[in-house]
């Protein structure tokens, strides 16, 4: 029923030295390439929380930066750094504050780090049927896609410049162009946002300027970790255990069999990354089997992609930062609701390996609760109690005999 990728295997791989691994990076045209590979997910993320949220652009880029470095000091491997999807869904159809929102990383990050120590990654991966994941995975796809068309309609009539008339045209280079490798079209759609930005705000050109900006002390309160819990730390809990830790280790095995990540080490960095973070109300952000898989797609074969991506992210963080933050408040919620809606049926369609019936029917059982009961911390614990009860022999979901 489970169907879990089992990396018991993997605890026992090599873990190598710091210069072992800056040994293996390389800095060359495919490698740059590759590390735009996984920017369509982060940009728009990190937008939309930027805009519908209050969280502070050049903070989120200044620690995506570091975490990026600190990474391709960590592995061989184009590791990503991704925002955290279920949080960020959260944040962006509910509304949770910025201070939530960091605790919630926080909170799954110290649960992350506590279960590699303990070498207990695959043990909670058996726990957790991967129907019940796929349910909040389906159930964070349809709601970020609903909340990119609610952001289209609200952008204004389709004959406006800045409004549906940029959608479409936002939409037809994802659609005519997916799949480029010369010309990704979330770097192209991205870019085209920021051009409607300033044409529709010139004045933010003004505030653009260079400036050493620092991220600030702006930890959250015990009462944000206490609200987040049940919204947004437990439906990440289960999917950074499994997307950032089992199956990146998984995935790494088969594109660098002879460099593969450990699960002790994605694990605990993982959970450094947001202990980090969360005093300087830094957006959450872990691995992914999907960010690593982009990144390989469009070249990157080394860590020299991500501590090249690392630098650049820095760099723009301390030296435009503050700067930056006007413009991104004008960043056209047309375009944001394109990357956003498109970003989601990816997501989305991640679920369309449940293909047994009592995978499906879990699955679609966590998807109709939380959406019908603006919870999928609820959707989460029916789909467990339905997935173990099939399991365990309580319940049947087979076909009635005709």
């Amino acid at each position: 029923m489970s169907n879990n990728v089992d990396v018991s295997d993997l605890s026992t791989a090599s873990e190598p030295t710091l210069l072992e691994t800056l040994a293996q990076a390389r800095l060359n045209r495919s490698e740059i390439a590759g590390s735009l590979g996984d920017l369509g997910t982060f940009l728009p993320l990190l937008l939309g929380m930027a805009v519908q949220n209050g969280l502070n652009f050049a903070t989120g880029l200044f620690f995506a930066g570091l975490f990026n470095v600190l990474t391709g000091l960590i592995f061989a491997i184009p590791m990503a750094v991704q925002p955290m999807k279920a949080i960020a869904a959260v944040a962006l159809t509910e509304g949770l504050t910025v201070p939530e929102i960091v605790a919630a990383g926080a909170s799954v990050s110290l649960a992350v780090l506590a279960l590699g120590l303990a070498g207990l990654i695959d043990r909670i991966n058996r726990v957790v049927p991967r129907c019940v994941i796929r349910g909040v995975q389906l159930w964070m796809g349809l709601t970020l896609l609903m909340k990119g068309v609610e952001w289209i309609i609200e952008s204004g009539p389709g004959w406006a410049w800045n409004g549906g008339l940029t959608a479409l045209v936002a939409a037809g280079l994802v659609l005519g162009l997916s799949g480029s490798k010369r010309w990704p079209p979330a770097i192209l759609v991205v870019g085209l946002g920021f051009v409607v930005a300033l044409l529709d705000r010139p004045e933010a050109v003004a505030t653009l300027g260079v400036g050493l900006t620092l991220p600030t002390w702006s930890p959250p309160s015990w009462a944000d970790f206490v609200s987040a819990f049940p919204k947004a730390t437990l439906p990440q809990l289960p999917l950074t255990l499994l997307n950032s830790v089992i199956a990146v280790c998984a995935l790494s095995v088969d594109l660098y069999p002879d460099r593969p990540a450990s699960p002790r080490r994605v694990a605990v960095s993982v959970g450094l990354m947001n202990l980090v973070g969360v005093w300087f109300a830094a957006m959450p952000m872990c691995h992914g089997a999907g960010g690593l898989a982009a990144q390989h797609r469009f070249g990157a074969r080394t860590n020299g992609a991500i501590l090249f991506l690392g630098t650049v992210k820095l760099i723009l963080a301390v030296v435009f930062g503050t700067s930056l933050i006007e413009l991104c408040q004008g960043y056209p919620k047309s375009v944001l609701g394109v990357l956003i809606g498109f970003g989601g049926l990816e997501l989305a369609l991640t679920a369309r390996d449940q293909t047994r019936r009592a995978d499906a029917f879990v699955m679609l059982a966590v998807v109709g609760v939380a959406l019908a009961l603006k919870s999928v911390a609820i959707g989460f614990v029916v789909g467990m109690v339905l997935a173990w009860g099939i399991r365990l022999g309580w319940f049947s979901v087979e076909d009635t005999p005709r």
